[in-house]
């Protein structure tokens, strides 16, 4: 192998940072939502990852988590958080770079994400939520999926 070759594999994408961007939770109903009841909260939670360039070689990657649990037609609580991350990225191929933007840099900030989120829920006087981790993957599949479908009516 040449020195170049061992230098790009060698290359490690660096975590420059991890922060969050914007935290809400508000409980519209409180305190009312509060009374005893044998109803489970539906909860329903959205996902988003948003990409920017930096400077030269890194990246911001922002994962957006929003959850909002009902009980009945009553709102529970809204969690908004967008938690971001700084990447230092080595040369790679653009589909790689993409992958690794809205996949794997996802996968490494959602931890802290989830952490985040069900604190503010738990500080917010509710039970604790479980997240279940998301498949990034799948996601970024399901929407290349979605890009490369003809628009209806043409051939």
């Amino acid at each position: 192998m040449t020195e170049a070759a061992n230098q790009q594999d060698s290359a490690q994408v660096a975590v420059h940072a991890q922060y969050v961007r914007d935290l809400s939770f508000e409980s519209p109903n409180a305190p009312q939502i509060f009374a005893p009841t044998q109803t489970q909260p539906q909860i329903d939670m959205g996902v988003n990852v948003q990409t920017r360039k930096l400077e030269s070689g890194a990246y911001e990657v922002m994962l957006m988590l929003k959850l909002e649990a009902k009980m009945e037609k009553t709102t529970a609580f809204i969690v908004e958080l967008a938690y971001g991350g700084i990447f230092g990225m080595p040369a790679m191929s653009e589909e790689h770079l993409k992958i690794f933007l809205l996949v794997e840099a996802p996968r490494l900030l959602f931890p802290f994400a989830r952490n985040i989120a069900a604190n503010a829920i738990r500080d917010g006087g509710f039970p604790q939520v479980l997240i279940n981790p998301i498949d990034f993957a799948a996601l970024y599949q399901q929407q290349q999926g979605q890009m490369n479908q003809p628009a209806a009516g043409t051939a």
